[in-house]
């Protein structure tokens, strides 16, 4: 049942972010990633939210929790993922976990793309 809650988040959230890129797309704002950077800040704001509320309140569901953060959230924005781990981490005082989670997952990533990239290109 968790992966339905999930998947049906992710699909609501998904929407969404393909409606901001539908807005930039009329508004052609294409020369700086503007619906990405949207997306990101504003699902880092709402993950933020939602996981203060729940940590302070603590009255939702683990399905609704589940729905809201790794579904709709996640489907939105993993950034809002990312972002919400790292301050864990930093909460935890864990800072030296946080700085570098939060540099190896950005480098990486950006590494890992570019290689995928290259792989490709050789291929085809």
């Amino acid at each position: 049942m968790n992966y339905l809650i999930v998947f049906l988040g992710a699909g609501l959230g998904g929407a969404l972010r393909h409606g901001v890129n539908a807005v930039s797309a009329r508004a052609d704002v294409f020369d700086f990633p503007y619906s990405t950077l949207s997306v990101n800040v504003i699902g880092s704001l709402l993950m933020g939210l939602a996981a203060g509320f729940f940590a302070l309140k603590g009255q939702a569901s683990y399905e609704v929790r589940l729905f809201l953060t790794t579904g709709l959230l996640g489907g939105f924005t993993t950034f809002s993922a990312f972002s919400l781990e790292t301050i864990l981490l930093y909460e935890r005082g864990r800072l030296e976990s946080a700085i570098g989670y939060a540099l190896i997952s950005v480098i990486g990533s950006v590494l890992a793309l570019i290689v995928g990239l290259a792989i490709m290109r050789r291929l085809l």
